[in-house]
């Protein structure tokens, strides 16, 4: 009964959880290393290029940082230079774990492709509608992990037909009609499959359980046929490790060295021994899943016996006795004939002695 156990990709999402400090960003690649992820992700940005000085910060920043804080100037204190990413990168290198990061803006996104050599690429819900920044992306050919909180199925749809588009043409000019068109093509749709991830997500920080709607993972899976996931926001561990269990591809989860620590992101992350107790439940259950085919466990064959029964004599029984419903007992051990030939042995005479509880 043994099959290929299948991996989760396990993601843990530093994010700004270094709090725009080097060092921190560095104790986080070891922590999500320590607790066995597979990957860790950091955020790309130009404060400048994301937001306006009039974007306002969500309920859940203000809570967290200084309420009279702009969002423009919360974002430059948790930006991390070129350098800064250089030595992210060695360490991931020194630790062996992948290195991966969410592009903002447009040189973001160049800088993670051609400064930082990244094997792929993941986008965040906010860009769902970002079209430039969706092609763009799938203009550099590398897989993109999207996530989708805050989306309707008609948003996703909209945002993969322009990734399929980036993908599969480079004659035509982008237009809404073009990137359908690009969709509904088998190259385009060839293009997805071989390139794009979709995450489930809901974008609360931290997300209440009855917002999670983790059956919606189902549904992008079966909508669009392609490999899907759930980046995670709830307190605890219980959801993401239900998401594998429910066919999850990739787990992404913030991981924080500190809940407490001041910033926007922190009390939604997991702290590395809760990280690693979160991988440790993903790896059993990805075990504990099997290939689907019924039969018995390995682990199961010493006690098939003992737990099954057989027919035995239900009293002392002379040769040429019939057997009856009086005569006959189900017992264990399960080692003799079977209980459900029972009636095949009704009627039937005895051709010798036997004991009570003796196997017939």
């Amino acid at each position: 009964m043994s099959s290929a156990t299948p991996h989760t990709l396990v993601i843990a999402e530093a994010g700004v959880n270094h709090n725009g400090s080097r060092d921190m960003a560095l104790r986080l690649v070891d922590a999500a290393t320590d607790a066995g992820a597979d990957v860790v992700k950091f955020q790309v940005f130009r404060a400048e290029a994301l937001a306006a000085v009039s974007a306002p910060k969500a309920d859940y920043q203000k809570k967290a940082t200084d309420d009279g804080q702009s969002q423009l100037d919360m974002l430059r204190r948790l930006e991390l230079s070129d350098a800064d990413f250089h030595e992210i990168l060695r360490c991931c290198d020194a630790r062996s774990i992948q290195f991966l990061a969410t592009p903002f803006d447009e040189q973001s996104l160049d800088d993670l492709v051609s400064k930082y050599a990244a094997a792929s690429i993941k986008l965040g819900s906010g860009e769902i509608t970002n079209a430039p920044l969706l092609l763009r992306a799938a203009r550099t050919g590398k897989p993109i992990i999207l996530s989708t909180g805050m989306s309707t199925l008609a948003e996703v749809e909209a945002a993969l037909a322009v990734l399929a588009f980036g993908y599969s043409v480079s004659q035509a000019p982008p237009s809404l009609d073009a990137f359908q068109c690009a969709f509904r093509s088998a190259d385009g749709q060839e293009a997805l499959r071989s390139h794009v991830t979709l995450l489930h997500c809901t974008t609360a920080y931290p997300t209440p359980y009855e917002d999670v709607n983790l059956k919606a993972m189902d549904t992008l899976r079966e909508t669009f046929r392609l490999p899907t996931g759930l980046s995670d926001h709830t307190p605890g561990i219980h959801v993401a490790v239900a998401a594998v269990a429910r066919g999850a591809v990739v787990i992404e989860k913030h991981l924080t060295l500190d809940r407490s620590l001041p910033g926007p992101d922190h009390r939604a992350s997991l702290e590395p021994h809760e990280f690693r107790q979160m991988v440790t439940a993903i790896r059993q259950v990805e075990t504990a899943l099997g290939n689907g085919a019924k039969g018995p466990a390995l682990a199961e064959l010493g006690n098939l016996p003992v737990a099954r029964r057989s027919l035995v004599a239900a009293c002392d029984i002379r040769r040429g006795e019939t057997f009856t419903t009086e005569n006959i007992a189900v017992k264990r051990p399960g080692t003799g004939v079977s209980p459900m030939r029972y009636w095949e042995w009704l009627g039937k005479t005895a051709e010798r002695d036997y004991k009570k509880d003796q196997p017939l």
